[in-house]
């Protein structure tokens, strides 16, 4: 765990939660010196974001976010997509505040006072005898916390930066304030901030419970199977934009619950059968149902917006295209090869069987969606770079001698409609950060670097 704490002796009153901590907690690094008559402990974690193969899309109680089906997800590797969060306390802060790369934004969300009031409810007694600082259960409601959170991917793009957001500020602060509850229990209190992000608080595939208790206790996340389980997959996402979504999925489910026919169809009768066969094909790595589950999820979660009034268009013509290129392939080889999914978004996330496929649907993307001239290659795939040197790309001109792919006549080339991609695979769950070079706020002050 990184934290730093910095105080001046004074009567036992506040305390710092190293003895608390598990051995793995306690690997960070800690350092104490003279500030005026303060102290500041902070704590920095990563999660990752989630791409769901079965949809989640819908509440039944807007307030606690508990949804009307259950659903699956894929945790993506946190090395490429994820939140970086650090969270300080402190008794000089007058208040709580938070920062989202870089920008200071306000914290009066319903979604954010819902996880600070679940976290501080639950916040144990911390306490270091050879320091004289203790911080006990009841301290935790006077205390101001200062958050600073970055993603290094695009927010509200459709890639589910408020489920990685939410999650990672949920997990760093029960880490801060000593909450003795297991990820099970904390991703009840990250989804009341946003619904997908009770899921990244696993990794691997992960199903969401969407519960029958009216207070939502038992709406949970559970791993189904870790990251190594099939580590065989590949990932490639294609980001059509990274502009903020026109509808936000908080107002698009709630016109989709009031006005859709097919989504009560789909809640009722498709998503829990669907439910069932996808956890058979992740447990059995049975690329084929997992292909065909996942892109008719998909396809059927976009009809269901087509189906609100008014209706919701999430994917454009690039996406459109993308789908083509991956239906047409899979149908030439007679199995699939590629499984394509969008969330509430244009961008494709596309799921290889295997490291040949992934490289052979990379060259067909490139192929179709080119650079600008004037693109870096670096900035061009991002994630897993390894991969350019399977399909024999070595700079960004190579690019332009790609072959056709065989199976389709048109040639036709949509340069610059892709603006990267990213290459990635399943990966884990949240993790503290040791290295005191990963803080987003300073020590010092508490605030951002």
């Amino acid at each position: 765990m990184l934290f730093c704490i910095l105080l001046e002796i004074r009567p036992p009153h506040f305390l710092a939660p190293a003895d608390q901590l598990s051995d793995s907690d306690r690997s960070g690094s800690c350092s104490s010196q003279k500030m005026a008559d303060n102290w500041i402990l902070t704590v920095t974690a990563r999660t990752p974001t989630n791409i769901a193969v079965i949809k989640y899309w819908g509440k039944r109680d807007e307030k606690l976010i508990l949804p009307v089906n259950d659903s699956i997800s894929v945790t993506l590797d946190p090395d490429h997509l994820c939140t970086t969060t650090t969270v300080a306390v402190s008794p000089s802060f007058d208040k709580d505040r938070i920062w989202l790369n870089g920008e200071e934004i306000s914290l009066s969300s319903g979604r954010f006072q819902s996880c600070l009031r679940e976290i501080r409810a639950r916040a144990g007694d911390v306490e270091d005898e050879t320091k004289g600082i203790k911080i006990s259960k009841k301290d935790w409601e006077k205390l101001h916390v200062h958050i600073a959170s970055y993603n290094n991917f695009p927010t509200a793009a459709g890639l589910a930066s408020s489920a990685a957001g939410l999650a990672c500020l949920v997990y760093s602060l029960a880490k801060l304030m000593n909450v003795n509850e297991d990820n099970s229990r904390l991703s009840s209190i990250a989804r009341q901030g946003s619904g997908s992000a009770c899921r990244s608080l696993y990794g691997g595939f992960v199903k969401w419970i969407m519960g029958k208790e009216e207070k939502g206790g038992d709406s949970i996340a559970v791993q189904i199977a870790d990251e190594k389980h099939w580590d065989d997959l590949v990932i490639i996402i294609a980001v059509v934009s990274s502009r903020q979504k026109e509808t936000s999925s908080t107002s698009g489910m709630r016109d989709t619950v009031e006005t859709s026919l097919l989504l009560q169809h789909r809640a009722k009768e498709v998503v829990p059968r669907r439910i069932i066969k996808m956890e058979e094909a992740i447990k059995n790595r049975d690329f084929e149902s997992f292909a065909q589950l996942t892109c008719a999820d998909s396809n059927q979660f976009h009809a269901v917006c087509l189906d609100t009034y008014p209706p919701i268009f999430y994917m454009n013509d690039t996406s459109h295209r993308i789908i083509s290129i991956v239906e047409k392939w899979n149908r030439s080889k007679g199995i699939p090869q590629v499984a394509y999914t969008f969330d509430a978004g244009p961008n494709a996330v596309l799921i290889a069987r295997n490291r040949e496929v992934a490289a052979d649907l990379l060259q067909r993307l490139l192929f179709y969606f080119p650079p600008n001239s004037d693109t870096n290659l670096n900035s061009y795939l991002l994630g897993d770079k390894s991969i350019l040197k399977d399909i024999g790309v070595e700079e960004a001109k190579d690019i332009e001698g790609l072959p056709a792919p065989p199976e389709l006549k048109a040639t036709q080339k949509y340069r610059g409609d892709v603006s990267y991609f990213i290459c990635t695979r399943p990966g884990s769950g949240p993790t503290l950060l040791s290295d005191e070079s990963h803080a987003l706020l300073d020590p010092a002050t508490g605030l951002p670097k």
